[in-house]
């Protein structure tokens, strides 16, 4: 066993999958998670069930651990500064600062010189009068948002209704004439030695993640642009752990950033199978201050997500060789939740 004990916020999927890789290196991981179902809670060491509010089960969590790291963004800022006084957080909490507010984001990201959907922000109905050159687009919460919850489709200023009253902050962005979506995961070590995977290609269905393949059918051009733009974000950052930037590419061949997530992503399950070294393993790696060992691919491959009562038929299957059935143990099956992935290893 390592002599490091690694803490997780959150009990999800991703939280499972990096208690497994942290098994694989012997390193201990204590997951804290107000979901008492989440499936991570398998493979832990330890589990802790409590809000992350409550000072005396935040206060056991970082008794118990070296270095905390989390599986999902939208924590409390608070909270992981708390938590940073006493054990480091990775990555740092002021990543999760910019990244959890659209406009910080793609202020961000503009700033470096980097693409994104053309965008405002928005406070008031008035404000999508005065930039209703952006319609139609895509009205989006300006925190909190993720797999399509908080957005709504504004196709004319008739869509806007008189009576609406803003609760929170809200972004606009213009439609993009969408050609496909790929996503570049990297994972930056603490001395700034970074390994990025190739782009993935990515299909979503009713915004939430289906398909992903490598190689994606991109230019050799894109390719690069992508990989290049994601360790500039990834530097500027001092980012450390894994990391995914999710790009829109027009039918003009623009590369837009879409968003980013400062954690393993949906898109790199693949990578479990399809390198000698997961994002998931690089993840623990990285933010344990381990030594940088290169990743190297061993095979193309694609990923299918497994939602809802998909997981049934799945569950009783017979897989051939190649094919690799993740079944994320969840107690309970909804609609459009997911339940597990598939990953084909390919030619």
């Amino acid at each position: 066993m390592s002599d490091i004990t690694l803490g997780i916020i959150g009990s999800g999927q991703l939280g499972m999958m990096l208690c497994q890789a942290a098994k694989k290196l012997n390193v201990k991981t204590v997951v804290i998670s107000d979901d008492e179902q989440g499936p991570a809670q398998n493979y832990a060491d330890q589990f802790i069930f409590s809000k992350y509010d409550n000072q005396e089960k935040i206060a056991e969590f970082i008794d118990n651990v070296d270095v905390v790291t989390f599986e999902f963004e939208n924590i409390p800022v608070d909270i992981l500064k708390q938590i940073e006084k006493e054990k480091k957080v990775l990555p740092k909490p002021e990543v999760n600062k910019i990244i959890q507010n659209r406009k910080l984001e793609k202020s961000f990201v503009n700033k470096l010189g980097i693409s994104t959907t053309e965008w405002a922000f928005i406070e008031k109905a008035d404000d999508i009068n005065n930039h209703s050159n952006l319609l139609p687009g895509i009205l989006k919460t300006n925190t909190l948002g993720y797999d399509g919850h908080g957005q709504f489709v504004l196709n004319s200023l008739e869509d806007v209704k008189k009576d609406w009253c803003f609760t929170a902050d809200y972004i606009l962005e213009k439609k993009v004439n969408l050609k496909k979506e790929i996503s570049v995961i990297l994972t930056r070590f603490i001395n700034g030695e970074t390994f990025i995977y190739e782009p993935i290609e990515n299909l979503h269905k009713d915004q939430i993640l289906k398909h992903s393949k490598i190689p994606a059918e991109i230019s050799h051009e894109i390719f690069d642009q992508a990989q290049n733009n994601a360790k500039l974000i990834a530097d500027k950052l001092d980012y450390v752990g894994t990391m995914c930037v999710e790009y829109f590419i027009d039918q003009q061949d623009n590369l837009l950033v879409n968003e980013i997530a400062p954690r393993v992503h949906n898109s790199g399950h693949l990578t479990i199978n399809a390198f000698n070294i997961s994002q998931f393993e690089n993840h623990v790696r990285a933010v344990c201050g381990f030594k940088f060992e290169k990743s190297k691919k061993k095979t193309n491959a694609e990923m299918i997500n497994i939602l809802g009562n998909e997981i049934n038929e799945y569950r009783s299957k017979t897989f051939q060789d190649g094919e690799f059935f993740f079944d994320y143990e969840k107690s309970s099956i909804k609609e459009k939740r997911k339940m597990g992935h598939l990953t084909v290893l390919k030619k």
